[in-house]
């Protein structure tokens, strides 16, 4: 199976990139499912539902959210009628929506695609993460019902995305960070099959602080004091994210390459 997971999409820039460039995409590397972070996709803070609807009409088979998966108002009830969006699954238990599903893919086959959030330097404290993805693995193990496994750790922490990372190995077919929008250099396949990379970066204008205009946070690391409010960078995006071919037999992956499309990082692909 082709899998493509896009980062953390920041503001409009970062919808606009994924509204023009997905679609082409899929179609030149014959992708069978799409997952995307939607978590900044709205001002730079949550997702709302007619953003969540665009993300999905631009090709995400899946949309993912993370510690602000609530900050718009209309996401808790849009949660609950659209299957293809999820929240972290170790969110407060009570938070409506689910935090893993099992998704069709073409051919007959199935994804289960889950989401955690992390726990180390995270503003609020959160449920265990590794306890969240063992029950969901139990339920379906990869290369059964699953054909393939994408699991999103929405984390803070490099050495909690790796820790993650290889105790889910042979257990997922793809563990991939988010939320530190800066993509990392070490997309791999661990020993049990599991591709990894420690955090896919954003879909978002990369002249910027993490997709922030450069402005406001500069102004804060050099004075201490706030002025005005963060507003996300709207320059040209960069499409950020991770690819991945899995064998649909055992459900591990076969190759991993990181993804960068547009703006101003130099690009890689498949």
């Amino acid at each position: 199976m082709r899998l493509l997971f896009l980062g953390d999409v920041m503001g409009r820039a970062g919808r606009t990139a994924v509204a023009e460039r997905l679609p082409k995409l899929r179609a030149d590397w014959r992708l069978d499912f799409v997952v995307v972070n939607g978590e900044n996709a709205t001002g730079g803070a949550g997702l709302s539902a007619d953003h969540a609807r665009g993300l999905l009409a631009a090709g995400a088979d899946v949309v993912t959210l993370g510690d602000h998966a609530f900050d718009q108002k209309d996401t808790a009830a849009f949660i609950e009628t659209e299957p293809r969006l999820l929240r972290p699954l170790n969110f407060a238990r009570a938070a409506p929506g689910q935090g893993a599903r099992l998704y069709d893919a073409p051919g007959g086959r199935k994804v289960l695609v889950a989401q955690v959030l992390g726990q180390v330097f995270m503003k609020r404290p959160f449920d265990d993460p590794f306890s969240a993805l063992d029950a969901t693995f139990r339920a379906h193990p990869l290369g059964g019902l699953a054909q393939a496994v994408i699991v999103d750790v929405h984390a803070e922490a490099t050495s909690e995305k790796m820790g993650l990372g290889h105790w889910s190995d042979g257990r997922a077919s793809l563990v991939v960070g988010t939320h530190t929008h800066v993509p990392t250099a070490d997309a791999q396949i661990l020993s049990g099959g599991t591709a990894f990379q420690s955090d896919a970066g954003m879909c978002g204008d990369y002249d910027s602080v993490i997709g922030m205009d450069k402005l406001e946070p500069m102004r804060r690391f050099v004075t201490g004091m706030v002025k005005d409010r963060f507003t996300p960078a709207e320059g040209e995006a960069t499409l950020c994210g991770t690819y991945v071919e899995t064998d649909d037999r055992t459900g591990r992956a076969t190759r991993v390459v990181m993804v960068r499309q547009g703006g101003r990082l130099a690009p890689s692909g498949p």
